[in-house]
């Protein structure tokens, strides 16, 4: 990397107010570098600047913001924005990428709706950790470039040490930044940020419509990937969905161990409504808010507004099955479509759930011509070793009790857990031998549950 150094360009600060508020993050006292994510860095061209990263100076022409957003939050509206979180700016790197720089647990803005700003270590090293795996496994998400404790107390349940993760994403533009303008903008607000977006994230888009049904074809993309892994966000939340594509905000996510569709990871998620087997039509359902904040763009006439909206809305399931179905071929190895596949791939789960195969391992197993007994019956179509299933199915992906060890032994001053992990997470595909402890699941991974962090 020679001459990193920031390369900022604040085009989001240039919206009208409404969408964010100028807000410096608060200093902390004792910033102390937890990890630092050094390859990302290198591609982004960035500098290692403590003091920036723990919101003590600014960098020349970061121009720090709090965004204003909004959501429907278990499918109840809600005025929201950055309550914990500074955009310190766009960095623009040597290729001409822009990419959001964000403080996450940097202080309060006038967002905090009461809570105090910050973040605890732990949440902040699970993003990270998180975000790092899902960009090892192919996942369109959002990166972690740095976790810093503050040296500060956070109060949660209990005493916890404060943190604050520096993220990198394509934008932080959500179906809630959408939302909050429909409600509390113009329509003038809405085809604002619509244009805005549209430059930003889809430039070949020359219609509202086409910006819509781009939208949907990258989440129908993305949560067939999630699907096809294992991965359970746990709040998919319309505020926690970005219009770019990416994984955004990882609270209370995990991976799925046992293979049970009515999953359900998070604390805060009573009912299941975003259990693994509802995350595709959750997407669906948080789409067709979002294209109910674009009515007003997509025709003057509100019921052919509705109706073109309705279409592209509708369309989403076919584009997640296809996604899917591809997926699910390519991890059995499957290279020529036949008309039962989608009965063959049925199968399979029904018997995993069953018998309570682990979901990871199960592909795993596959890749490596372990053939289990229960899928004798397969033996025609699921040759032995397919070379093709290796870059499709990991031989390892971030068990919960794992990160759980990890997190720990941070708090407690150890890092070379988190380390570790972190060393085998970034070649998933790869099927080493120092892989194999860090695949054997749980004991009971039914008990685990995850929390927010907030």
């Amino acid at each position: 990397m020679q001459n990193p150094k920031w390369n900022f360009d604040n085009s989001y600060a240039k919206l009208p107010n409404i969408f964010f508020t100028e807000q410096n993050p608060i200093p902390i006292s004792a910033p102390k570098l937890i990890i630092f994510n050094h390859p990302l860095a290198e591609s982004l061209n960035v500098p290692y600047e403590l003091q920036t990263l723990a919101g003590n100076a600014t960098p020349p022409n970061a121009q720090p913001i709090a965004q204003a957003y909004a959501g429907h939050q278990f499918g109840h509206f809600t005025k929201l924005g950055d309550g914990r979180a500074i955009l310190i700016g766009e960095h623009i790197t040597p290729t001409g990428k822009r990419v959001d720089i964000q403080l996450k647990g940097s202080g309060k803005t006038p967002y905090s709706r009461g809570g105090d700003g910050r973040a605890a270590l732990g949440p902040m090293l699970r993003e990270y950790i998180m975000s790092e795996a899902m960009y090892a496994l192919g996942i369109p998400t959002t990166r972690s470039l740095a976790v810093v404790a503050t040296g500060e107390i956070v109060q949660r349940e209990r005493k916890l040490q404060g943190a604050i993760l520096t993220r990198v994403a394509n934008s932080h533009i959500r179906v809630g930044t959408f939302e909050y303008a429909a409600n509390y903008g113009t329509a003038n607000d809405v085809r604002t940020l619509a244009n805005y977006t549209m430059a930003r994230h889809f430039p070949k888009a020359e219609t509202y419509v086409e910006f819509l049904r781009e939208v949907i074809k990258r989440q129908a993309s993305l949560i067939a990937k999630w699907q096809l892994i294992g991965f359970i966000h746990g709040v998919m939340n319309t505020d926690n969905m970005a219009v770019s594509g990416e994984t955004i905000d990882y609270g209370p996510c995990a991976f799925m161990d046992t293979y049970n569709p009515d999953t359900v990871f998070s604390s805060i998620d009573e009912y299941g409504r975003y259990a693994y087997k509802n995350q595709p039509q959750m997407a669906a359902w948080n789409l067709a808010r979002f294209a109910e904040t674009l009515l007003p763009l997509l025709h003057d006439n509100k019921n052919k507004a509705i109706e073109l909206a309705q279409t592209e809305v509708a369309n989403f399931t076919n584009l997640y099955k296809n996604n899917w179905l591809a997926g699910m071929r390519a991890k059995l190895g499957l290279t020529q479509e036949a008309h039962d596949d989608e009965r063959l791939i049925t199968d399979l789960l029904q018997i995993m759930q069953r018998t309570n195969a682990d979901y990871t391992n199960t592909f795993r197993n596959l890749t490596l011509g372990r053939t289990d007994t229960n899928l004798h019956q397969w033996n025609e179509r699921l040759q032995a070793k397919h070379p093709t299933r290796r870059p499709h199915n990991p031989a390892i992906i971030p068990r919960n009790h794992q990160i759980e060890k990890a997190l720990s032994a941070a708090e407690q001053g150890d890092l070379t857990v988190a380390e570790n992990l972190l060393h085998v997470l970034k070649k998933p595909y790869a099927y080493t031998p120092e892989q194999e402890e860090y695949s054997t699941p749980p004991i009971n991974s039914c008990a685990y549950k995850t929390f927010c962090g907030t």
